[in-house]
């Protein structure tokens, strides 16, 4: 019995002491490393749901909170290439740097690579009948948008972001915060991209778009159909020539390293303008020679080039290259962007010609 007694003591002294010294073993947690600088982020931001309406417009709080979308090429960091810091709109944490970002086609702003893994969480998304991953802000848990694995290269990564979710923030902004001053040669330095757009159809768009690829100053490309009649065509339908539109390259440029007039120089120079609906032994109207422009200056600009080609008596035959009004534009299957590229990486791409039929 005494030993039993002693047994039963002991027991709880060890569990006394345990429970005593239990806070001194603690396990630090994310956020208050956070709070001391470290890296690893957790939402810190938390908010009751009538507290974020009160701080987001509809629209964000639609899109941030309720997981909604904002309507292609609507919003306004779309077509935007400042030099900068794109935050999170709901709580300021730094997502995506302007080096990062790119214009894959799709509408909504996109980036290759956040400023840091950290700031964002993944999730699976099952939502409409598919699987997406899912981005959100790791601090505030905003939704972002998605990430897929249809980017540039190295790392194929894109990350569609809807600009509701985001706020921006100039470098020159930053870096004055950061300094107080800023030297003329900096200010040069961050001068903003002027970024223009183009589309030219040349025959067969997956050569032509891997040649104005190669241009210093073209920013961004993506490969599609338009000026037809049907809406969102496929490219079987494309392929019947009964759908009006032609093989066409959308081309994103910074108007202050190379100008349109030296765009159309190249696009005439990549394909043969006297060929009517054809592009060596690609036949149909859906190979035609056009460029469709997006301005009275650009329209211009055309015109005075396929004078000036054709008074130069460079071509024995008539050019037969159309200069109309851009219409709308579809993006083409993800397969036949940056075609010859993913071919050359060794990926799997549908196809091997340059031929319709064999696409």
């Amino acid at each position: 019995m005494k030993r039993t007694i002693i047994l039963v003591i002991t027991i709880f002294g060890v569990l006394i002491a345990y429970l005593s010294l239990k806070p001194a073993f603690k396990q630090e947690s994310k956020y208050e490393k956070f709070a001391r600088g470290d890296k690893t982020m957790i939402k810190k931001v938390e908010k009751t749901d009538k507290e974020w309406k009160k701080t987001l417009t509809p629209e964000q709080y639609r899109i941030m909170r309720k997981r909604g979308t904002e309507i292609a090429f609507s919003g306004k960091y779309n077509d935007h290439y400042e030099k900068g810091i794109y935050e999170c709109a709901g709580c300021g944490t730094p997502l995506f740097s302007s080096e990062t970002k790119y214009d894959h086609g799709t509408g909504w702003p996109s980036f290759t690579a956040p400023v840091d893994g950290d700031y964002i969480d993944s999730y699976d998304d099952f939502s409409h009948f598919m699987h997406r991953t899912e981005v959100r802000c790791a601090v505030c848990g905003a939704h972002l948008g998605h990430v897929f694995d249809d980017g540039p290269e190295p790392n194929y990564k894109h990350y569609c972001i809807n600009s509701a979710s985001l706020d921006f923030k100039p470098a020159e902004a930053q870096d004055k915060a950061a300094t107080g001053s800023s030297t003329k040669s900096d200010d040069q330095a961050r001068k903003a991209v002027k970024s223009e757009t183009a589309l030219f159809a040349a025959g067969c768009f997956w050569g032509i778009e891997h040649k104005f690829r190669q241009i210093p100053g073209v920013l961004d490309t993506a490969v599609g159909y338009t000026g037809g009649h049907d809406k969102n065509p496929t490219y079987k339908q494309v392929c019947t020539d009964k759908t009006g539109h032609a093989e066409a390259v959308k081309i994103t440029f910074d108007s202050s390293q190379i100008s349109y007039k030296s765009l159309l120089e190249y696009f005439f120079g990549f394909h043969d303008p006297t060929q009517l609906n054809q592009q060596g032994p690609d036949i149909g109207s859906q190979y035609r020679s056009a460029v469709f422009y997006l301005s009275k200056e650009q329209k211009e600009s055309a015109e005075k080039m396929v004078k000036r080609l054709k008074e130069s008596g460079r071509y024995s035959r008539a050019i037969v290259t159309e200069i109309v009004p851009a219409s709308e534009f579809y993006r083409a299957e993800e397969y036949h962007q940056q075609y010859y590229e993913k071919r050359t990486r060794g990926k799997k791409a549908k196809g091997s010609a340059d031929s319709c039929d064999l696409k």
